[in-house]
């Protein structure tokens, strides 16, 4: 059986991702054989076409990217992120495939027109793919304000900022996720939205700080990426990473916590949408 599925050039990151590439490799070599029964070859092979074709898919048919976001999606693509920790350019490791990319970013900015959002807080922003999909969805005189640690990340992201016209939306904090909010809420800050895609193992404590204070508006909303963890979350607990970990414990606080709603989407590498309730 033939397919004209085209491979992803970046390492797969996501659960469907990963599948596509185990059931590509299990393809390869079961076309090498002659001694298996036809219709399994059949259903391996439509099975890793099932696997390979939907993120193709939700590219071809989401509305696409703006001109500022396909450029910083390319900036963020070439950047030589290994060299740059090794040089000590950047103050953590970074990869390309840390950002949110198209379909997620165009969900988020869908999010955003949903809820009227007029101030939207994102922790961790990296190079700020997602903060500037959102932030094209806030009226004239909304305001994301977005954290990151990195200051590297933070000025390749900025650079595209300042050529689009939604780029003056967006205030960048600069420095450890926590002390951000500790100062947002010394300030009185608080946000229609808020986009979580940080430290793993801050997590729980980004979230309980949200619920604990006056930060998240109380008909607000709290978005919360990377729930899926790659499959970890939900393969035996043995083969998950410490990451994975810390986004198991998350999702299983947040399905305990009495003063939210929330539903995971199997968007990308999963986004939990959440709303704080009465």
């Amino acid at each position: 059986m033939s397919t004209t599925i085209a491979k992803p050039t970046a390492r797969p990151v996501t659960p469907v991702g990963i599948l596509a590439k185990k059931l590509e490799a299990i393809v390869q070599k079961i076309n090498q054989r002659t001694d298996l029964p036809a219709d399994l070859v059949d259903n391996i092979t439509q099975a890793w076409q099932l696997a390979a074709g939907l993120d193709p898919y939700l590219e071809e048919y989401t509305t696409p990217e703006s001109p500022a976001l396909t450029v910083l999606a390319e900036k963020t693509s070439t950047e030589a992120w290994q060299e740059h920790f090794s040089e000590g350019t950047t103050v953590r490791p970074l990869e390309q495939e840390m950002l949110s990319g198209h379909v997620e970013g165009q969900t988020l900015k869908m999010f955003v027109h949903m809820t009227k959002a007029k101030k939207v807080l994102e922790i961790g922003m990296f190079t700020g793919y997602s903060a500037l999909a959102m932030a094209e969805a806030l009226p004239p005189d909304g305001v994301l304000v977005a954290c990151e640690v990195d200051p590297f990340a933070a000025e390749v992201g900025q650079a595209v900022f300042d050529k689009s016209p939604d780029g003056q939306k967006i205030r960048v904090e600069l420095g450890p996720a926590l002390e951000t909010l500790d100062k947002l809420i010394e300030a009185g800050e608080s946000f229609d939205m808020v986009f979580i895609d940080a430290d793993k193992k801050e997590y729980i404590t980004y979230f309980q700080t949200l619920l604990d204070t006056n930060l998240l508006a109380p008909s607000g909303f709290i978005c919360v990426d990377n729930t899926l963890l790659q499959g970890e979350v939900y393969l035996p607990a043995q083969q998950r990473t410490s990451n994975g970990e810390a986004i198991a414990q998350f999702n299983r606080a947040v399905a305990l916590e009495k003063r939210v709603e929330q539903v995971i989407l199997p968007l990308r590498d999963g986004l939990t949408i959440i709303r704080r309730i009465a």
